[in-house]
Formats: structure tokens, C-alpha cells, sequence
């Protein structure tokens, strides 16, 4: 794939780049190795100095990286800044808080005599250059949730992003730079796919964590084990959104609809199925239709636009494949499923109903504002069509209910549990998933923690 910004609105290929050559691959991986060495040593106030720098050169450039983004990827101007801003808080929220969470750790007491130490603690030492393997549907938030802990533990990163998203690409190179970080503490790579094993096999490269497609997660893994790095992984999902007969089918729906088409409904942790007790299902679904029907499509650079086109061609094409066989086996078009005329790779808010599981998109992730629509009895069932897919990364559940939220919590097969509200990462809660939809954890204390050598003191008398 070509290292170029392509316009999906218009389908116009604006710049192209040159990938970086063997030599000055070399040359970043020396001074990644370089940097660590001194990066490492480092106090936590000079690292969150650094990045709290970082931070507020981000909150000044809110505009126009939202405007990068949204040219190279497609979501509505609105949505890129707030993912800035998201940015922004994370990258001080891991200023203030990453020297608590990598204190040094004491055992109990009675654990440290019974072990005839006179002192025992757990300490958090970082690990090395970490390479980071980025998608292009969050192109910034991804990589600073990767980054902000990563430097604050005192790592250094190496980020081969993207190839659609050059120019987010090569703008978080340069806001590292320009915040005062030393060179080779944060460097982009552009590189294509290929090189990625050559990358991850070199052995100044200690560990590897990837956001994307589970055939990526697959590559990156098998290469990782092979040389015994570390990883951590977050793929795809499928997400549940369950609606029991308690719930407010008005902020249910209401919140339905924006869990679903949020980045224009290409996002990992998006309700795409919809499970509904049969006693509320007419209700919830007249509700959810007739608001995925009213979203206004549009140039993602308008600011009243709430869909604009997804990233590529492919990624439309897959889109309505999935479509075409759920109908071809007897699911209901509530609304949308017809690829609009015009230029661009747009594609309508989309609700099927009367899904089974011979169909495609019942076990396949639909990465765009494709909506399915099941019908649950009672609540095992529901929890039964929730599990009944390869992903497991979030969920989210619609009740009342204090049992039902004890029974879904207990047995729903996912990272992540949300109740009457939707899927969100914030930078304080654990994010990642179980199944196919990867392994390990980004964010809070479990995140930083990833990456750093938990190293085991005892002293002796």
C-alpha cells in the first residue's frame, strides 16, 4: 500500500511520501536504542514535564491536526477534535498520576520475615524501545494512549503507523520533538507493512503493541513469539448492546445510535449488534431505525455532518458484501444498505434485522454504520447471542435491573462491561479484550504497567 493521504470524501490522492530506506531505519533504531539508555534514568518529574509540554502544544495545534485527520481518514471535523482534546487530558492525566502507579511495591510484613528478607519491594523498571503498529480510524488517540505511558515509564517508542495516515503520522513525530523529548525518544517510522518484521525482529527492539485487524494482531504475534518479545494486542470486536424491559428506551435508543456510528461507525469498541428483549424489541427498534434514517451524511468538514464516507474503497466494498449476503440469507434493510451516487466512499446508516447465524455478519465485524438487530426471549438468551462471536472487547448493557447487572457482569465474555451508558476509554479504566479481539491491557495502572520489567528486591540482613 502506498504511503499517501487519499481523500475519502472525494476519493483524490492529495500527497504521497516516500518510505523511509534501510539506512535511516537503521539510523532511528540506533537512536531509539541511543535514547533509552539515558531515558531510562530519568526522574518522573522531568518525564512529566516533557510530556505535560507535549500536551499543551497539542491543545494549541486542536484545529488544525483535527483537519489532517479528517482528510486523511474521513471523520467529521467535530469528532477529530474532541479526539485531540481526549489526547490532551490523557497525556496529563499519565504526567500526574505515573509515579503512584509505578511506586515501588511493599509486601506484607509477615510475607517479607517469612522470606529471612530484611527488606522486600516490588519495583517497576521500564523495558526498552517498544514498537508501536498503529491504525488509521483513530489516528492520534491511539497512539498517545500507546505513548503517554510508555514515556512516562520511561520507555522509548518507535511508531509505524498507518500507511493512509502519513501526515498524523509524521505531525506526532514532530510534537514530540518539539515539546523538548531528546531524539530517538519518539520517532515515526514510515515504513509499509513489509518491514514491519525486519522492525520487530531486531534485537534493540524489545516488545511490540498493536491496534488493528485480527490478521495483523496474527502477524505481529507470530513474529513476537517467535523472538520472545512481549505484546500487547487490541483487535477487533463486536459488541454487544443489550436492551432488557426495564431500561429507558429513549436514552437507550438515543445512545444507540451514537455507539454505533461514532467515527462513522469504524471503531473496535462501537455497538454493532443490538440484542433486545422481544418484550420492548418493536418499541426500541421503531426508536433506533427512524434515528439512524435522520443522521445527516456528509463533507466531513461540515460541522453540522454526523456521518461522513469511510477511510477507503475496500473498506466500503466490505461493507456492502456483508450486507448483500445477510439479505441474500433472509435479513429484513430497516433502512439504508444502498451505496449512495456521488464521489466519495460513503455508505448509509444501516440497520438489518432477522439475523441468524448463517449469515456473514453474524460473525464478522462490520466496520462501518452497519447496525444487525436480534430478538432475545429473556435474558439467557440474550446473553447467549452476546458470547455467540470470536470477539469479545466491550459491551454494553440497557436495565434497571440490579440482578440483571450482576448476571451480565458474572457472565457476558468481554473486556469491558458498561451499564445504561456507552462504551468509552478513559485514561483511569483498563482497556483491552478477551477472545479474538487480542490479549493484555491499555490505559490506567494495568497499562503502564505493560511494558516495564517487574523486577522482585529482596535484601538480606
Amino acid at each position: 500500500m502506498p504511503l499517501a493521504t487519499v481523500n475519502p470524501a472525494t476519493g483524490e490522492t492529495l500527497r504521497t511520501f516516500d518510505a523511509l530506506d534501510a539506512e535511516e531505519v537503521e539510523r532511528r533504531l540506533a537512536a531509539a536504542e541511543a535514547a533509552f539508555r539515558t531515558h531510562r534514568t530519568t526522574s518522573f518529574a522531568e518525564r512529566a514535564r516533557l510530556l505535560r509540554a507535549a500536551a499543551d502544544l497539542l491543545e494549541a495545534d486542536e484545529r488544525e491536526i483535527a483537519e489532517v485527520m479528517t482528510t486523511e481518514m474521513g471523520k467529521p471535523v467535530t469528532q477529530a477534535r474532541a479526539e485531540a482534546a481526549k489526547c490532551v487530558k490523557a497525556m496529563r492525566w499519565y504526567a500526574d498520576h505515573a509515579e503512584g502507579l509505578l511506586a515501588d511495591e511493599e509486601p506484607a510484613e509477615a510475607d517479607v520475615k517469612d522470606s529471612g528478607a530484611s527488606r522486600a519491594f516490588v519495583r517497576y523498571r521500564p523495558l526498552g524501545p517498544v514498537l508501536a503498529v498503529m491504525p488509521w480510524n483513530f489516528p492520534l488517540w491511539q497512539v498517545i494512549r500507546f505513548a503517554a505511558p510508555a514515556l512516562m515509564a520511561g520507555n522509548v517508542g518507535l511508531l509505524k503507523h498507518a500507511s493512509n495516515v502519513p501526515q498524523t503520522a509524521l505531525y506526532l513525530d514532530e510534537l514530540f520533538r518539539r515539546a523538548g523529548y531528546p531524539e530517538g525518544c519518539f520517532q515515526t517510522l514510515l515504513i509499509g507493512s513489509k518491514e514491519v518484521e525486519g522492525v520487530l525482529r531486531d534485537p534493540r527492539v524489545v516488545a511490540a503493541t498493536l491496534t488493528g485487524s485480527e490478521p495483523a494482531g496474527r502477524s505481529v504475534a507470530a513474529v513476537a513469539g517467535d523472538e520472545i518479545k512481549k505484546t500487547v494486542l487490541e483487535l477487533g470486536g463486536s459488541d454487544p448492546f443489550v436492551v432488557m424491559p426495564s431500561a429507558d428506551l429513549d436514552r437507550a435508543a438515543e445512545v444507540a445510535v451514537t455507539a454505533r456510528v461514532q467515527n462513522n461507525g469504524q471503531s473496535c469498541i462501537a455497538a454493532k449488534r443490538f440484542i433486545v428483549h422481544t418484550d420492548v424489541y418493536d418499541a426500541f427498534a421503531q426508536r433506533f431505525t427512524a434515528a439512524m434514517k435522520a443522521l445527516k451524511v456528509g463533507d466531513p468538514m461540515d460541522e453540522e455532518t454526523q456521518v461522513g464516507p469511510v477511510a477507503s474503497e475496500r473498506g466500503r466494498a466490505d461493507l456492502e458484501e456483508l450486507v448483500e449476503d445477510a439479505v441474500e440469507h433472509g435479513a429484513t434493510v430497516l433502512c439504508g444498505g444502498e451505496r449512495p451516487d456521488g464521489p466519495g466512499w460513503y455508505y448509509p446508516p444501516t440497520v438489518l434485522a432477522d439475523i441468524t447465524p448463517g449469515m456473514r455478519v453474524h460473525h464478522e465485524e462490520t466496520f462501518g454504520p452497519v447496525a444487525t438487530l436480534y430478538r432475545a426471549a429473556d435474558l439467557d438468551e440474550a446473553v447467549a447471542i452476546a458470547n455467540d462471536s470470536p470477539f469479545g472487547l466491550s459491551s454494553n448493557v440497557w436495565t434497571r435491573e440490579e440482578a440483571d447487572v450482576d448476571r451480565f457482569v458474572r457472565d457476558l465474555e468481554a473486556g469491558a462491561v458498561y451499564v445504561n451508558g456507552m462504551t468509552a476509554s478513559h485514561p483511569a479504566f483498563p482497556f483491552g479484550g478477551i477472545k479474538r479481539s487480542g490479549y493484555g491491557r491499555e490505559l490506567s495502572g494495568h497499562g503502564i504497567r505493560e511494558f516495564c520489567n517487574i523486577t522482585a528486591v529482596w535484601q538480606g540482613a
